[in-house]
């Protein structure tokens, strides 16, 4: 494998420290491109520097354009966005980056499956269960009559988490209603941009991610684990989490469902198993690298480095075998969980029946500390990224 010069956006996000540690173990020159320009994957000793740039939410345009001038003055022959703000940014702007690969599929594609509703009906249309939902096209859409005729609780989730402006974009958060007067609540308060939005019939259950890369129709590599703890506690980003084997039929399905988009790079297919029937609902994908990537890497699969390769025309072999029942913990994020269980109520965090209650809860946390896992920030042979966080936790306190 080639030495390559690759540059690596949003620097404060962790999967963009699993990316740098990947791909700096793998030999390659990666620089960093932050808002700040000291960032946590800068603070890695595998990052030649960290280049802050404006960010890409707040000024898409000026994202751009100091990342087309970053790659040129670099040499860069990869790019690689991590955000999906960075992503909708980047783009539709290839032609600035002339000479410089990035590994993603077109803005179109990136955009239809970014695009909840469209994957939905996409995945209902071969097969994979979806939740009961309703599609909100605008706020006075949902009357109190309609609300009153779903099924509680229901999760509310715009149909873009990132959704584009007048020379900016928003990003979006899922909520939570147990009733119509709750959801009509949350519904006034959402901003006009949050909309389309779809209210979805609530799956309790433990979520299941399946995660794949894809290039020229084949699988490269395939990955699947489950969420033991989020953050915040009722649904979001993993912070303790554990691979699994991954299931034939639901790979199968995933690959099928990427395929209707004509899916080239990697992607993130999650699913909710219902606790009660043990079926998977599908719950979205993310055509980006995720949250828990570290998890994958350590498990064995190199995902970052087989990007890398599949889209310099490196061919690598398929991988499809990892260890199954390896354990990766977000430290802070976890800490920063346990605090909200201790600090907020069962209804005002909108917990699931299943939820362990706070003495549980800590419990819990104290047991996973104990047992065997690794901490996906602190690696002893790279520790400045995991001081670098616990400085900014402290100073957020």
């Amino acid at each position: 494998m080639s030495a390559r010069t690759i540059l690596v956006t949003d620097g404060e996000q962790r999967s963009a420290l699993a990316l740098v540690r990947s791909l700096g173990r793998a030999g390659h020159r990666v620089h960093v491109a932050s808002a700040s320009g000291r960032s946590l994957a800068g603070s890695s000793r595998f990052a030649r520097a960290d280049h802050a740039i404006p960010e890409a939410l707040a000024a898409p345009a000026a994202h751009v354009d100091a990342l087309a001038a970053l790659a040129r003055s670099l040499g860069a022959e990869v790019l690689v966005p991590v955000t999906e703000g960075s992503l909708l940014a980047v783009l539709p702007a290839r032609a600035q980056f002339d000479g410089v690969t990035i590994p993603f599929v077109d803005f179109e594609q990136f955009s239809a499956i970014s695009d909840k509703a469209r994957v939905l009906a996409e995945a209902r249309a071969i097969g994979i269960a979806v939740p009961e939902a309703i599609n909100v096209a605008r706020r006075e859409e949902l009357t109190a009559e309609v609300a009153r005729l779903l099924r509680y609780p229901v999760v509310l989730k715009p149909s873009r988490s990132v959704s584009a402006g007048a020379g900016s974009a928003a990003k979006h958060d899922v909520r939570h209603a147990a009733d119509a007067a709750e959801l009509m609540r949350i519904a006034g308060e959402l901003p006009a941009s949050a909309f389309p939005l779809l209210v979805q019939r609530r799956i309790v259950g433990p979520g299941q991610g399946i995660f794949l890369l894809r290039w020229d129709g084949r699988t490269v590599a395939r990955f699947a684990h489950r969420r033991l703890r989020e953050k915040p506690p009722a649904g979001g980003v993993s912070v303790y989490s554990e691979s699994v084997a991954a299931d034939d039929a639901l790979v199968a399905k995933s690959e099928s469902l990427l395929e209707r988009f004509g899916w080239r790079g990697v992607a993130m297919v999650e699913y909710k198993l219902d606790a009660a029937t043990g079926t998977p609902y599908l719950m979205e994908v993310n055509g980006r690298f995720w949250g828990s990537l570290q998890l994958a890497i350590d498990a064995g699969v190199d995902f970052p480095a087989l990007l890398v390769r599949a889209a310099m025309n490196e061919q690598p072999a398929a991988v499809t075998g990892y260890r199954v029942g390896a354990r990766n913990r977000w430290w802070w994020g976890d800490v920063d969980q346990l605090l909200t269980r201790l600090r907020r109520s069962r209804r005002r965090l909108s917990l699931p029946p299943d939820m362990p209650g706070r003495l549980r809860a800590i419990g819990e946390f104290v047991a996973a500390t104990l047992a065997p896992g690794r901490n996906e920030v602190l690696h002893l042979d790279d520790p400045r990224p995991f001081v670098h966080e616990t400085l900014n936790w402290v100073r957020g306190r």
